[in-house]
């Protein structure tokens, strides 16, 4: 951070080739010395203990995996956060993402009288970052905290120098221009009614502070006040940084080293990929949407194409039908959809539909290939006629079946123990049913849905979370029907 030396070029230079050689000793030397700071880091991207000690402990594989892809090895410590980068946005983009558990704040000793002041100066700080936008914000935490320079910084993000630069030197511009906005609503917002009907709270959101920038530039009341020019180490100094967990250290030594998990080593190294001709990870692109995902939103416009061109179809065969048929005639084409038990005539090749079983109320598209009349439910058949007649038909003489009653769903739990995965049984009692996991609490990890026959019954994997993990942990997975059911393992 601003204000702690960290290791030289010399020094990186040196890690970097004894990692390349294998050295155990040489990765331990590493995570004591960027590890609290590539938490850091990582936690003020995702916002998450869990996920930040998960991050970093894939940082450290990945690292130990990929050292032998650095062409500058003296710039290991800005190739370890691009790395760091990549697997936060990775971990952001996941939709079992853990959220909501912040890290402590790391002890610094101070008093309450320094604490007090360190607060008022963190306060303004939060509101003069508020303007600036989340690249600026990142850029200038990297190259003012954690003490980057341009050329790293252009690695982590991935962009080219010049606009490196650019993002950099305009960052620092509006940061000052924001800091002088917030000293003078902090100081001065009694000589301008409009500073003080903009900064009723405190601190300022990142809307009142933009509004603030801009009414800041163009008041000449605002613009004739004094405020000190603070240089930005001095107002990131006072924010917070988060503590790194000592247990962890072992968690991710261990994760780098075992020989029983070499296989999750080589999963995340694989994360990281791919490399540009430098050896630094590109940019994390998003994973593209499977072809099924996009299915429904393709098949509307050709489910509707077929079905007008099948329409189309059965009104001119009928059409011709009845022009060359005898008086007491009958022809299948003419009759419309098939109904169950009508084989239709001789030459028909059409599939009759089956009558729906499914209680539930959605109704499934029919495939595009299939050569079906475009009625979803069947009819009662009718003797087709060449005259109109207005007599009413006559009720069918067989009442529908009743859908089948819904089922209740059974949820055994399961236990881990060492491993990383065991699989919950659930089976459809009394009826059928239709299941959905609704929710997971505490650290597993599980999902899926579908639907059971009465009497059926399938297993459901869950997982252990990622993160540190000491000794026993339990959570529960919940079912809908169902309810809820525990779910433990031994780290």
């Amino acid at each position: 951070m601003a204000g702690e030396p960290g290791p030289g070029r010399n020094d990186e230079q040196r890690l970097a080739d004894s990692l390349r050689a294998g050295d155990v000793i040489a990765l331990t030397e590493v995570y004591d010395t960027y590890a609290p700071f590539l938490y850091d880091y990582c936690h003020g991207l995702l916002r998450d203990r869990v996920e930040a000690a998960g991050a970093l402990r894939n940082v450290v594989i990945a690292a130990r995996e990929h050292v032998d892809r650095l062409t500058e090895p003296d710039r290991l410590r800005g190739w370890l956060y691009a790395i760091a980068r990549k697997e936060c946005m990775r971990r952001r983009d996941s939709p079992n993402r853990h959220i909501g558990q912040e890290a402590p704040e790391a002890d610094d000793g101070l008093t309450s009288e320094q604490l007090a002041r360190r607060e008022e100066r963190r306060l303004l700080a939060h509101s003069a970052l508020a303007a600036l936008s989340g690249r600026q914000r990142e850029a200038i935490d990297l190259s003012v905290r954690h003490e980057l320079d341009e050329v790293d910084v252009c690695g982590v993000f991935g962009i080219p120098l010049e606009e490196t630069l650019a993002l950099v030197e305009k960052a620092r511009e509006d940061l000052a221009a924001a800091l002088r906005a917030a000293l003078i609503a902090q100081n001065h917002w009694k000589n301008c009614p409009s500073v003080a009907a903009l900064t009723e709270s405190w601190p300022l959101t990142p809307q009142t502070s933009a509004s603030l920038v801009r009414h800041v530039a163009s008041c000449p009341v605002c613009e004739a006040q004094e405020t000190p020019a603070l240089p930005p180490d001095r107002v990131l100094s006072v924010l917070p940084i988060a503590a790194i967990p000592a247990e962890l250290r072992l968690d991710v030594l261990t994760a780098a080293t075992a020989e029983d998990r070499a296989g999750n080593r080589r999963a995340i190294a694989a994360w990281t990929e791919p490399f540009d001709e430098y050896g630094w990870p590109l940019p994390y692109e998003p994973t593209a949407p499977r072809a099924r995902d996009k299915a429904p939103r393709r098949r509307g416009p050709v489910l509707a194409a077929v079905a007008v061109a099948v329409g189309m179809a059965v009104l001119c065969v009928g059409a011709w039908s009845w022009l060359h048929s005898g008086s007491g005639g009958t022809n299948a084409a003419a009759t419309g959809p098939a109904v169950p038990g009508d084989s239709g005539s001789p030459g028909d090749s059409r599939v009759p539909e089956a009558t729906p079983t499914d209680p539930s109320p959605t109704v499934t598209s029919p495939s595009p290939t299939e050569s079906k009349s475009p009625s979803k439910s069947p009819s009662p058949s009718k003797t087709p006629s060449k005259t109109p007649t207005t007599q009413a038909p006559a009720p069918p003489t067989t009442r529908a079946p009743d859908p089948p009653k819904p089922g209740n769903l059974r949820v055994s739990g399961c236990d881990m123990e060492r491993e990383r995965s065991c699989l919950i049984k659930i089976a459809a009692v009394d009826g059928p049913v239709n299941w959905r996991v609704t929710d997971t609490d505490g650290p597993v990890r599980a999902g899926g849905s579908g639907r059971l026959d009465a009497g059926e019954s399938r297993m459901v994997r869950v997982s252990r979370a990622d993160g540190f993990c000491l000794g026993t942990q339990t959570g529960s997975v919940t079912f809908s029907p169902g309810g809820s059911v525990s779910v433990s393992y031994i780290c």
